[in-house]
């Protein structure tokens, strides 16, 4: 019964709370404004044993608990528009399915390159645009079917980079109900969390029949994201949309230089062929 938990990994002490601590990271990083899979992936990938897509799967465990934390803690001062929202979770969720099945046979290595170009415009495109989010601003109507349309698919395309990869699927949520449909920082935020529980779901209704995911170290990391999750909710709703966006900012910089780091790092040592 202990080793279906653990996947066969030998669990310590030390490991429990090296866990525990990133995922009370990553669950306030992702409430305020996404990006925590930039940490909890990462240090799941740290675990002696555990194969990358066990760490992609077991990683959704700790999101989805953390998003649902937050996705309350925002609801409940907070009306999202149900118009953008609801279609967007819809088409995640079939997105997150069909990016899991991707994540078992296209080497994430691929993505990185592509990820990191992405985050770099990302990140130039908010500096550039100082106003950018400061108030709600809708580029179309809520009934017209160019703003469902952009809903549909932004939800699709994250849904499945969400079911390969992951980190930083909350900040490209973000940024895309930013930008596109006109969204606050803070309402987009807070529509991002409702919409990655969907991702997280969608890549889990794979994952777990497909036996991939390390239940015990999902719950630990799970338990911290909740906590993070609920704090960093708090935090955003407290401060307002011009801390997240520098929040935001911060997060974006943060994964460039991580993913920039990786991509040197594979260039100047890269890995034996076996």
């Amino acid at each position: 019964m202990f080793e279906a938990l653990t996947g066969g990994i030998d669990v310590t002490v030390a490991m429990v709370l090296w866990l525990l601590a990133a995922g009370v990271l990553a669950g306030w990083i992702d409430a305020v404004v996404g990006g925590g899979g930039l940490i909890q992936l990462p240090a799941l990938l740290l675990v002696p044993g555990m194969t990358p897509v066990q760490a992609v799967a077991t990683n959704k465990i700790g999101s989805i608990a953390g998003t649902t934390a937050s996705a309350i803690t925002y609801l409940r001062k907070i009306t999202p528009d149900r118009s953008a929202t609801i279609p967007a979770a819809a088409s995640a969720f079939l997105g997150a399915v069909l990016g899991a099945k991707l994540a078992t046979l296209v080497p994430s290595a691929l993505f990185t390159p592509i990820i990191l170009l992405a985050l770099i415009g990302v990140g130039l495109f908010t500096l550039l645009n100082p106003s950018l989010g400061a108030d709600a601003s809708l580029r179309f109507g809520e009934t017209s079917k160019r703003h469902h349309a952009l809903s549909w698919l932004i939800g699709l395309v994250i849904g499945v980079y969400d079911g390969v990869l992951g980190p930083g699927t909350g900040s490209f949520l973000v940024i895309a109900f930013v930008s596109v449909i006109g969204f606050s920082f803070l309402q987009a935020s807070a529509t991002a969390k409702v919409i990655n529980w969907a991702t997280n779901f969608g890549a889990l209704v794979y994952f777990v029949p497909d036996g991939q995911v390390v239940w015990l170290l999902g719950m630990v990391v799970a338990v911290g994201n909740v906590a993070g999750g609920i704090f960093g909710a708090r935090t955003a709703l407290k401060k307002g949309s011009g801390f997240v966006r520098v929040i935001f900012v911060v997060v974006v910089s943060a994964m460039i230089l991580k993913l920039g780091f990786d991509i040197l790092t594979t260039l100047i040592h890269p890995p034996l062929a076996t």
